[in-house]
């Protein structure tokens, strides 16, 4: 298994809708036999610049352990959502 981070941004809305979207993208990870370590929620903030008409959005850090076929499912996964403005996937290096 290999570490990885996996960083979004929710558009925002009801707190109720964006704990969904993230309990989604939990079990996503855990049904493709993948491991969230922490969950980091940075809340709403202001975006540097605007994506598709929002100023805002929801931060939120998942550090994973996974395999890579599980974290190219989640990528997938997260292309196609429509509640999400940005995602990037980072593999952590072990020292």
């Amino acid at each position: 298994m290999r570490k990885y981070e996996i960083m979004f941004i929710i558009k925002p809305m009801e707190e109720e809708q964006t704990n969904a979207v993230i309990e989604k993208f939990s079990k996503l990870i855990a049904d493709n036999n993948g491991v969230v370590e922490k969950e980091d929620r940075w809340g709403k903030r202001r975006l540097a610049y605007e994506i598709k008409k929002h100023t805002d959005g929801f931060y939120c850090l998942f550090y994973v352990s996974a395999e890579p076929a599980c974290v190219k499912e989640v990528d997938r996964v997260m292309k196609i959502t429509d509640e999400l403005l940005k995602h990037m996937i980072v593999r952590v290096d072990e020292k």
